[in-house]
Parts: structure tokens; C-alpha cells; sequence
């Protein structure tokens, strides 16, 4: 598929069909993650990949309370063959940023003005996503509710020098029943409406 395409037809998917998903796919996927740019090269991230319905099973159980009653959301998310969790690793950062051709030896977390570590795992996610777009499948990301991070952390056995940034859903596309998300009550933004040539209001 011609990158432009791949962009275009990248949605949000909510549901998949009852199909498993070509494992070479998912490992395409996660190496093309790995391409993602990263502040000095830190590559501080991990992925938990889940593609057995026991394992896709252990997180949803473990992500939420309403596996056994869930509401249209998460029912349709629960179909999906593949669940990976893309990790940021802070230390690897503040470590890198240490090693003598970086210089900050104190290893002080006030130096950044942004948190690249979820910065750069976010980045490496939208390339999982692309890559399922670009074999014809669908994926989502969505967050780790709050409440629950320590109950998926614990069942992924997830270090604690990292932190989920997010869950990526990956499968065989089926049509939105009802729940097509924010996309279909609102229109998108123009990109003419949000680039600022010059100086913002430009």
C-alpha cells in the first residue's frame, strides 16, 4: 500500500472478526517499531505481546472488572486475536543521558522539558498501527485505565522501571456496529486550520 493510503485509512478499529491474524505480521509489525527515533538513540521501550486467546484473555480480566458483563466498547475490543502493550523505560533515558558523549551526569529528571521515553513509545506505537493498516488489518490504541495498572503490570510482569504507555488491539476489520467512536460525530480539523506559518495565528 502507497504511504499515503496507509495514512488515510488508518482508523481507530473497535471490533474484529473471528479470524486469526498471520503471526508474521505482528513480528513485522514490532520490528518496524523499533525504527521509531528516540532521544539519543535511548530506545526505551518494550512490548508485551499477547496473541493466544489465554493471554488475550489474562489482560482483558486484568484491565478491567466488566469482562464477564462488558459495555459495547470493550465487548468489541475483546474480539481482537492480538493485544500488544508498548512500555517506556524512564531510566534508560536518564542512563543514556549519563553516558559520556550525552554528559548530564546527575541523571536529573528536571533536564527534560518533555517525557520523551513516552514520547518515543508513542511514536513506536503509530508505526504498529501503520503496519496493520498497510497488511490490510485494523488495529486501536487506547490507555490503561488508571485503577487497573497495577493489576496489568502485575499479571504481564511488567518491571518497574517501566510503564505501560498504552494497549494496541490488532485484527481483521469488521464494520462499526453502533460504536464508530469520535470519528463519526466529528468532523476533522482542516490541517490549514491548525499550521501556523511563521508565528502562531500565521
Amino acid at each position: 500500500m502507497e504511504f499515503q493510503d496507509v495514512v488515510r485509512r488508518r482508523r481507530m478499529v473497535r471490533r474484529y472478526a473471528d479470524r486469526p491474524v498471520d503471526p508474521a505480521i505482528v513480528d513485522r509489525a514490532l520490528e518496524n517499531a523499533t525504527h521509531a527515533p528516540s532521544a539519543g538513540f535511548s530506545q526505551g521501550w518494550a512490548f508485551v505481546r499477547l496473541d493466544t486467546p489465554e493471554d488475550v484473555r489474562r489482560f482483558w480480566v486484568a484491565s478491567s472488572d466488566r469482562v464477564d458483563d462488558p459495555d459495547a466498547w470493550l465487548a468489541g475490543l475483546m474480539t481482537a486475536p492480538v493485544v500488544i502493550v508498548p512500555c517506556s523505560s524512564k531510566a534508560a533515558y536518564l542512563e543514556r543521558y549519563a553516558e559520556p558523549d550525552k554528559g548530564w551526569t546527575d541523571r536529573d529528571e528536571a533536564r527534560w522539558p518533555m517525557p520523551f521515553w513516552h514520547m518515543d513509545a508513542a511514536m513506536a506505537s503509530l508505526l504498529v498501527l501503520q503496519t496493520a493498516t498497510d497488511a490490510g488489518l485494523g488495529a486501536c490504541f487506547f490507555g490503561v485505565f488508571a485503577p487497573h495498572e497495577q493489576r496489568v503490570r502485575a499479571e504481564l510482569g511488567i518491571p518497574d522501571d517501566y510503564d505501560p504507555v498504552g494497549v494496541i488491539t490488532i485484527g481483521h476489520r469488521v464494520p462499526d456496529t453502533g460504536n464508530s467512536g469520535s470519528p463519526a460525530r466529528r468532523a476533522r480539523t482542516p490541517w490549514t486550520d491548525v499550521v501556523h506559518r511563521g508565528r502562531w495565528g500565521h
